[in-house]
């Protein structure tokens, strides 16, 4: 992980939040290659879960709610961990993560405090006062969003049963522990899909939904055998699951959840008629009555997405008595398509390569590179995760053509300049 880390530093991945002031705890800015990286994955999830079915619509719903939203939702009263607290060095853990039979690893001292719960949810003051009655949540998950707008959404898209609405967009939880890079922190953003189905139905759509998304993680290039689906036991369920699968992935530090698919059940939709006193109901027009569906949700997290990609793309190895650090980032997913060199920077062939750029931008994410050595070049290449390097010599001014190196095999072929594109294309089918 310390690797990775400053990998992404160094490559422009990943940066430390405020870091001129000493950084914010758990906190990370996406840099120039990070944010083309996580741009690149949620379009692919918005492009595989939403535009590409008929049945899985969209929105985008505020970050603010009112706050009965949680109060019908169970958060205010269900959403605790329990914590404990060193009363010697004052650290702070949850007390299922320690054991308080033995003395606090930061300091060594066995002086606990009793565990107490502790609410995960943020609050913050809305408009001007700063009193109770002003006090609001950011929102811990962007599913209740969903549920809320359920009757506006169906009814517009005129959308009939099973059918989604997804969504993308950041939530906030008060992590009592946080830690291991991008993997748990105070503010994250999720892409979430809730599947509304006929009550009896929800063990079908969730064998349909676990199966599809655990795939989705292999057309993103993570290796099958990193990856698993694991049942959760019964006293582990979240208060509104009936059943819960989460994909996991082996991390460096251990096996951890990617994405959680759960039946829910008729909880939230029933909540909220109860708490709201509004109609949450789907009318068949076949049998002429109204049904509350049930629901099978579909969460992942954007960040720790991005976070296994680059863990299990970060290879090392030693090319020539040299170690060579490569990102083996699928081609769906990388930043940089190609990276176009001048072998030197004169004769024409700067021009050149800028000319090559320019044509490949209209299908693929391509950058220009002149600086240092041509190994030096690859090499920064093959840390950012680019599939493709394009190199312009000598050669080329006489006939046409450039070199094409694959970041993998590091293997280099000819290939006429206006053949780059039709190549490209073919390679990354």
């Amino acid at each position: 992980m310390e690797k990775l880390v400053s990998l992404c530093k160094r490559r422009g991945f990943i940066f430390q939040s405020s870091e001129i002031y000493g950084g914010l705890e758990a906190t990370y800015d996406y840099g120039p290659l990070g944010v083309e990286l996580k741009n690149n994955v949620k379009q692919i999830w918005w492009r595989d879960v939403v535009t590409s079915r008929a049945d899985v619509v969209g929105m985008d719903a505020a970050i603010f709610m009112n706050p009965k939203v949680w109060e019908a939702s169970g958060h205010v009263e269900e959403f605790h961990d329990p914590l404990v607290d060193c009363k010697n060095c004052r650290a702070r853990f949850r007390a299922d993560h320690v054991d308080t039979d033995k003395p606090c690893p930061r300091c060594g001292i066995k002086d606990w405090t009793r565990p107490r719960q502790f609410n995960l949810m943020l609050k913050t003051h809305y408009g001007p006062s700063e009193d109770s009655s002003s006090v609001i949540y950011l929102r811990p998950e962007t599913a209740q969003g969903i549920f809320v707008n359920f009757a506006n959404a169906q009814s517009t898209a005129r959308m009939k049963l099973p059918f989604g609405i997804a969504q993308i967009g950041k939530a906030f939880r008060n992590e009592i522990t946080t830690g291991n890079f991008l993997f748990r922190s105070r503010e994250f953003e999720q892409m979430e899909m809730e599947y509304f189905v006929r009550p009896g139905e929800s063990s079908k759509w969730l064998e349909y939904w676990v199966e599809a998304r655990f795939d989705w993680y292999k057309s993103l290039g993570i290796a099958e055998n990193n990856l698993r689906l694991r049942q959760h036991e019964k006293n582990e369920l979240a208060h509104y699951a009936a059943d819960c699968y989460d994909v996991e992935y082996e991390f460096p530090f251990g096996w951890s959840e990617l994405e959680g698919i759960a039946d829910r059940g008729t909880y939230d939709l029933d909540q909220h008629v109860s708490h709201s006193g509004k109609k949450m109901t789907w009318f068949d027009s076949k049998t002429n009555e109204h049904i509350t569906p049930a629901v099978v949700e579909a969460s992942a997290g954007v960040d720790r997405t991005v976070l296994t990609v680059l863990a299990d793309a970060y290879h090392e190895e030693e090319v020539k008595g040299e170690k060579r650090v490569v990102l083996r980032l699928s081609p769906r997913v990388a930043p940089i398509t190609a990276a176009v060199f001048p072998l030197v920077n004169r004769g024409g062939m700067p021009d050149i390569a800028q000319k090559i750029v320019n044509d490949l931008r209209g299908n693929f994410a391509a950058f220009f590179d002149s600086g240092g050595s041509i190994g030096r070049r690859y090499r920064r290449q093959d840390e950012a995760g680019t599939p493709f390097g394009i190199t312009v010599d000598s050669q080329t001014l006489e006939d046409q053509t450039v070199t094409v190196r694959q970041r993998d095999s590091m293997q280099q072929e000819r290939v006429g300049m206006d053949q780059l594109t039709d190549c490209l294309s073919e390679k990354l089918r």
